[in-house]
Order: C-alpha cells, then sequence, then structure tokens
C-alpha cells in the first residue's frame, strides 16, 4: 500500500484484528453484490469505503422516485438510471480506487455460476425468494460464502452461509423454496428506510470479517431486528441431513451447531 492508501485505511488498520494484512486482504478481493436497492445501498457503500477492491453490481432495475426514502446510493438526479449504474456512480464517488462493474441485468443460473465463480464472496442483497434461492444454489455448488440479508416493514435478519465448509446450513436449510410461500413486498407493505441500512451495514460488516479473516461470523445464526421495539435476537440452527440443495456434502458430526 502506498502512503494515500495507509491515510485512507488507518482506522482499519488500527485494528488489531485486522491490520494491514487484512486491509492488504480486502484490497485484493472480489465481491458479488446482488441487488442494487435497499440492502445494496448500505452495504456496497460500506465495502467501497473500505477498500473491497472489485465490486460486481448486479440490479436489472431503474431508479424510482419511491426508492429514495431508503436506496441511499441513488439520487433524485438519477432516476430512470439503471441502478446497478447509478450504484456505480456513487461508489466510486467514494473510493476511486476501486473496480466497480455495473451489471444491468437479471441474473439466470448460468450466469449466477459464471459470476459466482469469479467472486470471493457473494452479498444477497435482493428483494424476492426465486432470487435469492438461485444464489444460494450456486454459491452451494461452487462453495463460496454468502451473506443474505432481509427487511420488510420493521423486521430485519441476516445470516451468513460459510459454504467452504462441509458442516454449516445453506439458506435452503433454513428456507426451503416452496411454491406457497407468500412473499411480503416493500411496494404494498411498506418498510422503514434505516431498517435496510441497519441491515445492510450488518452484511457489510459480516463481508469484511470473512474477507480479512477475523472476528466469529454469523455462521449457523440468524440474526433478526425489530426496529420498533429494537430488540435483537439470534437465534441457532443446523444444516438439514437432507437438504436437496447442500446434503449431499460429507455427513453432519456431532461439532454441527445445534437448532
Amino acid at each position: 500500500m502506498g502512503d494515500a492508501q495507509l491515510m485512507r485505511y488507518a482506522r482499519h488498520i488500527l485494528l488489531d484484528e485486522l491490520g494491514i494484512e487484512g486491509q492488504e486482504r480486502l484490497l485484493a478481493a472480489s465481491v458479488l453484490i446482488v441487488g442494487a436497492g435497499g440492502l445494496g445501498s448500505p452495504a456496497a457503500a460500506y465495502l467501497a469505503a473500505a477498500g473491497v477492491g472489485r465490486l460486481v453490481l448486479a440490479d436489472d432495475d431503474v431508479v424510482e422516485l419511491s426508492n429514495l426514502q431508503r436506496q441511499i446510493l441513488h439520487t433524485t438526479a438519477r432516476i430512470g438510471t439503471a441502478k446497478a449504474e447509478s450504484g456505480r456512480e456513487a461508489l466510486l464517488a467514494i473510493n476511486p480506487e476501486i473496480e466497480v462493474q455495473a451489471l444491468v441485468e437479471r441474473l439466470d443460473d448460468a450466469r449466477l455460476l459464471e459470476l459466482v465463480g469469479d467472486a470471493d464472496l457473494v452479498l444477497d442483497c435482493c428483494d424476492n425468494f426465486a432470487t435469492r434461492h438461485a444464489v444460494n444454489r450456486a454459491c452451494v455448488a461452487l462453495r463460496v460464502p454468502l451473506v443474505s440479508g432481509a427487511a420488510i416493514r420493521y423486521s430485519g435478519q441476516v445470516s451468513v452461509y460459510d459454504l467452504r465448509r462441509d458442516d454449516v446450513p445453506c439458506y435452503h436449510c433454513l428456507f426451503p423454496e416452496a411454491d406457497d410461500v407468500q412473499e411480503l413486498r416493500c411496494a404494498t407493505t411498506g418498510v422503514l428506510g434505516p431498517l435496510v441500512g441497519m441491515v445492510g451495514s450488518v452484511q457489510a460488516a459480516e463481508a469484511i470479517k470473512l474477507l480479512a479473516g477475523m472476528g466469529e461470523p454469523l455462521v449457523g445464526r440468524l440474526l433478526s431486528v425489530d426496529a420498533l421495539s429494537m430488540q435483537w435476537h439470534a437465534i441457532r440452527f443446523r444444516r438439514d441431513p437432507g437438504c436437496p440443495v447442500c446434503g449431499h456434502r460429507a455427513p453432519m458430526s456431532a461439532a454441527d451447531p445445534a437448532r
């Protein structure tokens, strides 16, 4: 790192658990962020500020006026612009030293496999179960860590699926895919603006921990928050040995986290 980088990332470098080695890992890392909306905005902004070397921002939607109450990467001037392109502009304004790739497309299974294969870590910041499960399948297949978040009304949740390990659950273990699941959307039920900032920031923190190799990530734990009461809860869960997505991995051991 040069003098300018040492100054930019000084407050991270001062952290004993992160230090120069951890910061260099961030600079060398590539992260795929699926969704440039409420969750993707704070998550991507903090990863850009932290110096993650390459961010791939994927979203096929455009910026609308109703997004601006919570999607802080975007501005009134960029209404009608593709969210991925708007996000890229915002992230490079935060940190022009990183690489940001904007993908204005809806990712199918084949494309996800291609993109996940080029990533060190994936952030699921989307707003629908179909995409979450597709991202999970790709991460399981390629053993790439996944940080998944969700938020609706006043409730949010985050968990980490470190799929490099045989003993941890995948997203499908916790939320099995089903055709009859009722999906709530912000457009019809609403969402508190700062809530997505809280959840997206936790996603960024978990991503930094995984990339830098520090701390204890939210593996086998679901962290949830109720913003009305400002209560945080963590529940433990374990992998499903019969999971159709990840059940082919090594048998569960006694060391697996208990539900």
